[in-house]
């Protein structure tokens, strides 16, 4: 390399420098140069330049003779062919301790050389060029576009190769790792699965055969390789490493433990359980004794953390905890599967019992939670699981559960409202948080609870006195605002959709058990006025039929409550509505072929077969609810007419077997047309001219044969 030009002014008291410096600026031949360069990496090497020092070497040597450096393969005469190398990689270590010369381009262009260096085979020789790499990499790793760039410039599977075979400094790299995976998860796993993979592999087997201290170590270590996607369980690489992490961690919770053993291993299975919910835990005997182990400590744990709660003592157990509500949550949903259970009926009966017990603790710490903590994500976090609870078991704690309600919609309503600084930290999910619209959604959680607690009177009435009401017209305008904020058309199914569903049945329960809070809460007329809005908007949409259900089944029961309201009279949204209403309750079903017979038989439409099951009950309840409409609204007659729906419905019972329409699908048919006939005089003249005598003869339509029969 051609000598560099010296910066002006570069002594210094340093007379070390002094010396290397001025060496440098005088040498006249390759081989003082050489003996120059020496010198200073001698004196960067015994960590004899400070900060101010540091940067006038840099200043005097520069990256353009460092670049020189780097890629020179000809060396001194006697001296291995690496040795400019070397020494480029020496200054280049100490110019990264700068956090700016760190974060320059030319540093971060130098990555692909580092990681050349580091997938190299390694000679004694060449051990002190690993260090100064690893300690370049750790340096631009601390910068702000570093790990964007040790990602994309393939660091990580470099690494990934040093710490798989075990080369010079491997435990650096898996530290690196470590690191980037924390930054960028989700990038990582992206572009370097198979690397990724093979170190979680090695992970997993030296985690099964470790029998001393290196297991707990490893159960530290190893959330970080596991990745909520892509799946582990779907690759037979991935599922033969769940296979080890299952078995190490039986050995582990299998013998007496104390508690710095016993919360690692804890926190590694409430990993495994988020990126894979159960299906790491074999079924049979040994894996259902191991699940109900796993479920039992964390309620264990929950207990002895919160029922007597000293604050110092749950601070530092939060973490542990918070994990432990991620195994109770899968506990629940074990103790509810009925398809393939892992759990044997006695051990879920035994569990619910235990998780009873765990969440007696839950609630007695909210209890006890003051004004000031509420911003805590661990409060979030025990709301979270209770909520988990409240939603699948209604009948346990109910007095327990009353008692907290008031906490449970001011924290709620606190969240929604000011939203919370915890939302910057992640909650334990065993789904995807995506489409929740607000940071920290504690009534996304509640809802369910919510929705069975006003089925009841004493819970209910505890809701309506803390302002629930009014929360949950405002969160569900939030939420489907978030819905339908992208452009072209609704989001794909997500939390947004379920919680604005689970909303929908509150509302159906309140609209039901408390109608007088309907007609004079002024909520419920801004709600009502949402309702008729939406409607037209969703049902056009493909999937997105459950919802549209819900509204229009509310949008009905409410509109008989609020009739007089100024909206309903006969408003254009208004008709809009009940159209789309009408367009949903008419399309339901169709004429279809009988394979055993040679008439049609009546079906489900194909577009309403797959949401049958979610919807059937919303679609009679719809039906009650427009024929108890018809008469309060004289203009809705005549939407009916033009929806042609009477046509329709002629056709198709006049079309089809009688025996092919059962019992109450003939009832909910029979309610609307007999208000229909009653009402107006049109529709009960299009029924007519379509035999509406016959078939309603042939149905055993009484009602309606009478009222078509009487002038």
């Amino acid at each position: 390399p051609t000598r560099p030009a010296m910066a002006s002014g570069s002594g210094d008291r340093n007379p070390t420098l002094k010396k290397c410096l001025t060496v440098l600026r005088e040498a006249r031949n390759d081989s003082e140069q050489f003996a120059a360069l020496l010198l200073v990496t001698k004196a960067v090497r015994a960590g004899e330049v400070d900060a101010k020092t540091r940067r006038q070497i840099f200043d005097a040597i520069g990256f353009t003779f460092l670049n020189r450096l780097l890629t020179s393969r000809q060396p001194p005469a006697g001296c291995p062919e690496h040795t400019f190398r070397a020494l480029g990689l020496t200054l280049l270590a100490c110019f990264c301790t700068d956090p700016e010369l760190a974060g320059h381009s030319q540093i971060l262009n130098k990555i692909p050389t580092f990681n050349d260096i580091l997938v190299s085979p390694c000679n004694p020789d060449s051990t002190s060029m690993i260090d100064d790499v690893y300690q370049c990499l750790s340096a631009v790793m601390a910068t702000a576009r570093g790990p964007r760039e040790l990602v994309t410039k393939g660091t990580v599977s470099a690494l990934c190769q040093a710490y798989v075979n075990c080369s010079y400094g491997s435990d650096r790299a898996l530290m690196l790792l470590l690191g980037l995976l924390a930054i960028a998860e989700v990038k990582c796993w992206q572009r370097d699965t198979p690397h990724l993979l093979a170190v979680l592999s090695k992970l997993s087997d030296d985690f099964l055969k470790a029998e001393d201290m290196t297991k707990f170590e490893l159960c530290e270590v190893l959330p970080r390789f596991i990745p909520l996607s892509p799946p582990l369980a779907q690759d037979s690489q991935g599922s033969e490493c769940l296979r080890k992490l299952y078995k190490g961690l039986a050995n582990i919770l299998g013998s007496k433990l104390g508690q710095s053993q016993r919360d690692p291993a804890l926190k590694l299975a409430a990993c495994l359980v988020q990126a894979c919910g159960s299906e790491w835990i074999p079924a049979g005997s040994a894996g259902s004794k191991f699940l109900a182990l796993l479920v039992n400590l964390a309620c264990v744990e929950v207990r002895l953390t919160l029922e007597e709660p000293d604050p110092l003592e749950v601070e530092g157990k939060k973490e542990v905890v918070t994990a432990c509500y991620v195994l109770i949550e899968m506990g629940i949903q074990e103790c509810l599967r009925e398809e393939k259970p892992l759990l044997e009926e006695v051990q879920k009966m035994q569990l619910m019992r235990i998780m009873e017990e765990a969440f007696g603790a839950v609630i007695f710490y909210l209890r006890q939670v003051k004004q000031e903590e509420l911003q805590d994500p661990f409060i979030f976090a025990s709301v979270r699981i209770l909520g988990a609870w409240m939603a699948e078991e209604t009948s346990s704690l109910k007095q327990e559960i009353c008692e907290l309600l008031p906490f449970l919609v001011h924290y709620a309503k606190k969240l929604f409202k000011e939203g919370s600084p915890a939302a910057s930290l992640p909650q334990p999910e065993l789904v995807s948080t995506e489409g929740s619209g607000v940071p920290q959604d504690a009534l996304r959680f509640l809802l369910p609870g919510f929705c069975h607690l006003t089925a009841e009177d004493r819970p209910r009435d505890i809701l309506i006195s803390e302002g629930a009401p009014a929360l949950l017209s405002e969160y569900f305008l939030y939420q489907w605002e978030v819905l339908t904020s992208k452009p072209g058309s609704l989001t794909p199914l997500t939390n947004t959709e379920m919680s604005l569903q689970t909303a929908c049945g509150i509302f159906l329960n309140l609209v039901v058990t408390a109608p007088d809070l309907i007609r004079r809460d002024k909520t419920f007329v801004s709600l009502m006025d949402m309702l008729l809005k939406s409607l037209p908007l969703l049902l056009p949409q493909k999937d997105h039929l459950v919802l549209a259900a819900n509204i229009a089944t509310l949008g009905l029961m409410m509109a008989r409550i609020l009739a007089s309201s100024a909206a309903l009279q006969g408003t254009q949204s208004a008709k809009e509505f009940f159209g789309a209403a009408i367009c949903f309750l008419s399309q339901a079903h169709t004429a279809q072929a009988d394979p055993g017979r040679d008439a049609l038989a009546a079906a489900m439409s194909p577009a309403y077969a797959s949401a049958w099951a979610d919807i059937s009950e919303l679609w009679f309840l719809g039906m009650q609810a427009l024929a108890g409409c018809v008469p309060l609204f004289p203009w809705l007659p005549q939407a009916v007419l033009q929806a042609r729906w009477l046509e329709g419905l002629s056709e198709l019972l006049a079309r089809v077997a009688p025996a092919s329409v059962d019992f109450e699908l003939i009832a909910a048919f029979q309610g609307v047309l007999v208000e229909l006939a009653r009402a107006s005089k049109p529709c009960r003249d299009v029924i007519l001219s379509h035999h509406g005598r016959e078939w309603a003869n042939l149905y055993g339509m009484a009602a309606l044969e009478q009222c078509l029969s009487s002038e």
